[in-house]
């Protein structure tokens, strides 16, 4: 007897062609919303990493071969205190394949100390990946560690207009502050603000193991990536561009669920 399982999973050299989503839901801040991607302080959804409909840049959308259903819930600006309520909205959608990249917008608060502690972050992303379990027992789950923003500094701070960019919009302070200071109390912060990169990276690939074999991250792939400001916006020298968004697609998926994937979901 055909189960409804194998009706929907065609065996082709002993992988299990896993069916395409019908829904996505792509949940996150203002890199996957994919700000300043195409204009100027505006969200452009079409080039998101995740969910964009843009060929230019092969998304997960277009490379897991759906044709309609890709739902963009990033917003700009968000923290992992914004994702359960991200999460709400993908149950209620009832994706059958999510995305997270979150943690830069917790990195980069007003100050040093207001960023966001490692205990906190640790608890949000937690429980909102148990609320997205309990909610879509099914879904496939791909979590997206947090680009290395001291990379960003090395790449832009010889830049003068870069430089310009992130005092006048106080964009990233905690890392980018007195971008040409070569202070070793600036030396210090950096760094401290990179290591506090790496422990949220940490943390949500250890809520990604713990959420079972329905969910994968990228291993550390974003965050390794030697970016430059070729994959940057010009708009504000801060977010990811065309080439950019491409390169989080290129890095990301390789690393997540394909349509040959050897893994039986649910």
């Amino acid at each position: 007897m055909i189960t409804p399982l194998a009706a929907v999973a065609v065996l082709v050299s002993g992988s299990i062609v896993a069916p395409v989503p019908q829904v996505m839901a792509a949940l996150g801040d203002s890199i996957t919303s994919g700000f300043n991607a195409c204009g100027w302080y505006v969200s452009c959804t079409s080039r998101s990493w995740a969910a964009g409909k843009d060929p230019a840049v092969g998304s997960h959308f277009t490379r897991l071969g759906m044709k309609d259903g890709n739902l963009n819930f990033a917003v700009p600006g968000s923290t992992s205190a914004d994702l359960r309520a991200q999460v709400g909205k993908a149950v209620a959608a009832k994706a059958e394949y999510v995305t997270i990249l979150i943690g830069a917008q917790d990195v980069c608060a007003g100050t040093e100390k207001t960023m966001t502690p490692v205990p906190v972050f640790e608890r949000r992303v937690t429980e909102s990946l148990a609320a997205l379990r309990t909610g879509l027992p099914g879904a496939r789950v791909f979590v997206a560690s947090i680009p290395d923003l001291r990379r960003l500094w090395q790449a832009g701070k010889d830049n003068p207009i870069a430089r310009t960019f992130w005092t006048l919009g106080r964009i990233c302070r905690p890392m980018l502050a007195a971008p040409d200071s070569t202070k070793r109390k600036d030396v210090q912060r950096r760094a401290r603000v990179r290591d506090r990169v790496m422990d949220f990276n940490r943390v949500l690939e250890r809520a990604c193991a713990g959420y079972g074999p329905n969910c994968r991250s990228d291993g550390g792939a974003v965050f390794s990536f030697p970016y430059t400001l070729d994959h940057i916006s010009k708009w504000d020298f801060f977010h990811p561009n065309a080439a950019g968004q491409r390169a989080l697609a290129d890095q990301t998926f390789k690393h997540g669920f394909d349509r040959t994937d050897a893994r039986r979901q649910g």
